[in-house]
């Protein structure tokens, strides 16, 4: 059985690990505001979403947006602006309260009718030198519990997602090591 691959790259494979790639694709599934925070539009709109209720900003606090409630409503009333930092608390507590709130709907969209199916792109190899290459296909299998990988993602913790991750593709058989990075997975909710 193989282990992690340890020197990604050495010979020249491009590609990102796989849960890195299913964390993306769960946040392109997640939706969201489009606009950019440093944008009025786009700062307004996660503003909003985190003050919409007494819930959403509770969720926001413990997500790190620590300013006042005075301060918000200046940002929201245009009275005045958030620095950059602030944004980009605004944007980490946006995504975070986001993936909670989506979370269920997607949990239960991925686990209905006995799973999802997951197609694995490999990692490119273009610029690997030909005695190194190996030999690698496009891979799908199908996901019946996504529980694990749902709940790292919307808890933002990377170390469970990949460790659910791994724990998924090594129904691969003894070939999962080679899917351990990749260009891209796909899959709909």
């Amino acid at each position: 059985m193989p282990e992690y691959t340890i020197e990604f790259g050495k010979y020249g494979a491009r590609g990102i690990k796989g849960s890195e790639a299913v964390g993306r694709q769960l946040d392109a599934l997640a939706g969201g505001v489009a606009s950019p925070v440093d944008t009025k539009r786009g700062m307004l709109a996660r503003l909003r979403y985190l003050t919409r209720s007494p819930h959403a900003r509770q969720a926001a606090r413990d997500a790190g947006l620590t300013a006042t409630d005075r301060t918000v409503k200046a940002w929201l009333d245009g009275k005045r602006r958030p620095n950059a930092r602030n944004l980009e608390r605004i944007e980490r507590a946006y995504v975070s309260v986001r993936r909670q709130n989506v979370a269920r709907y997607l949990l239960r969209r991925l686990n209905s009718r006995g799973g999802t199916r997951v197609e694995l792109h490999p990692l490119n190899q273009s610029q690997v030198p030909r005695p190194q290459q190996r030999v690698l296909e496009f891979r799908s299998l199908n996901i019946r519990i996504w529980d694990r990988i749902v709940r790292a993602w919307a808890q933002g913790d990377a170390a469970a997602l990949d460790d659910a991750w791994v724990d998924q593709i090594v129904d691969l058989g003894s070939q999962w090591g080679q899917y351990e990075y990749v260009t891209n997975v796909g899959f709909a909710a």
